[in-house]
């Protein structure tokens, strides 16, 4: 068989030519790879930078507080104010046994009026007291020192807690401050503990912003006698905070003359209603992520799939040629499919190594103190699943052309030519 100078000129035209669709066609599947894996691990990103701001909070927590009353009730008119004592706490574990802890919170008279000294440094912080159980409902993240303890609380020792940006407020020096006092309006307390906790999930507000004293102190000091502001508490393993609201509001309230299903009165806040919110959230995020990913990737295969078609057809006398000097279909086949996949594989780790690129910077970008606030970044086995997941594709976007391609005969070849 004769083949003329012109026949190969055309040939090599119609490879040039198949590069440039190719590189547009891969560029498709590189971009649908890449939105993939950047979707993927900016919704980790995301996903750690709320939990991060609800870290250390007990996920099954109720509080507990008094407020106006809306309903009359045993003789006393509605629109009473009442607050919490030191026995409700008693008579919460007893009533309700599936509460594992039971933590109470007194509040400064003043609110965030307090003002603390230390030498020529002041500040303005949220003072509240409590007890050593509160650290089990709300973790404290500390830096120097310790937490209040039983002895504390006992000895009523003139000891607190301070919280980051107190720290850096008053010791600007740095260092450890425990054992320094501080005077807080008119009495001096000891340092025995800096509490870096962040978590935006707060009572009395945000941790770095507050002075935690014990609670009998606090009351002694601030002449609030058995008084108690709030109650945190949490629930046994296992046990659904939700199903036991109306017990933990009746147990309280009955004491103190309030209608049990008095809501407004009574407040009891469950945080496992925003949990369950927040877990919600975030499978809807991962199945719009893995939504639009799968549908750039798919675009990307039919694209493949389609440049493969065009690149039959104009290979059809080179094909044809092929057949003619003793192809197989079997060679054909396995050629055609070859391609479609190195060129969906390439384009594929292309994107996914840009993806992480593009991830680690932004991971590189999301510090504090030094420390990486989120993990921006996609698993190993993750990216192991794209490149397979693209390499499918490939198979799948290249057996249309393959099959056109093993239908071409010699005898067609040579007359379309």
């Amino acid at each position: 068989m004769r083949i003329d100078i012109d026949s190969y000129r055309e040939i090599l035209d119609t490879l040039t030519r198949n590069k440039a669709r190719s590189f547009l066609t891969g560029f498709g599947v590189f971009w649908g790879v890449f939105m993939l894996v950047a979707l993927m691990g900016g919704g980790q990103g995301l996903k750690e930078l709320l939990e991060k701001n609800f870290e250390g909070f007990a996920q099954n927590t109720v509080i507990i507080w008094g407020q106006q009353t809306s309903k009359a009730y045993k003789g006393f008119r509605k629109g009473r104010w009442w607050s919490m004592d030191y026995k409700d706490i008693h008579r919460l574990k007893q009533r309700v046994p599936e509460l594992d802890v039971v933590a109470p919170v007194l509040f400064s008279p003043w609110g965030g009026s307090n003002t603390a000294y230390y030498g020529d440094q002041t500040t303005t912080p949220r003072v509240q007291g409590t007890s050593p159980e509160y650290a089990l409902v709300v973790a404290p993240k500390l830096y120097y020192g310790r937490y209040i303890n039983d002895m504390d609380i006992k000895e009523q020792r003139k000891v607190c807690v301070i919280g980051k940006k107190i720290y850096k407020e008053l010791f600007k020096e740095g260092g450890d401050p425990c054992g320094k006092s501080i005077r807080i309006d008119s009495t001096y307390y000891q340092v025995i503990g800096v509490d870096y906790a962040s978590t935006s999930m707060n009572i009395n507000g945000r941790a770095e912003e507050r002075i935690t004293l014990p609670l009998t102190l606090m009351q002694q000091t601030y002449n609030r006698g058995n008084e108690v502001d709030m109650l945190v508490a949490t629930g046994r393993k296992g046990v659904v905070m939700s199903t036991l609201t109306d017990r933990i509001r009746e147990a309280v309230t009955m004491a103190h003359f309030v209608d049990p299903t008095d809501e407004q009165g009574a407040m009891v806040f469950n945080t496992e209603v925003l949990f369950q919110m927040l877990d919600n959230l975030f499978r809807g995020v991962n199945f719009l992520i893995w939504l639009v990913g799968l549908g750039t990737l798919l675009a990307g295969a039919i694209g493949v799939s389609n440049i493969m078609m065009v690149t039959v057809r104009e290979r059809t006398t080179e094909i044809g040629i092929r057949r003619a000097i003793g192809a197989t279909p079997k060679m054909i086949l396995s050629q055609i499919i070859s391609e479609s996949i190195v060129l969906t594989l390439v384009a594929g780790m292309s994107g996914i190594l840009f993806g992480v690129m593009i991830l680690q910077m932004l991971e590189l970008g999301n510090t504090e103190d030094g420390i990486v606030a989120a993990h921006f970044q996609v698993g190993f086995w993750t990216a192991i699943f794209a490149a397979l997941m693209v390499s499918t594709m490939g198979v799948l976007a290249g057996l249309a052309p393959a099959a056109r391609a093993m239908s071409i005969k010699p005898v067609d070849a040579m007359r379309d030519e």
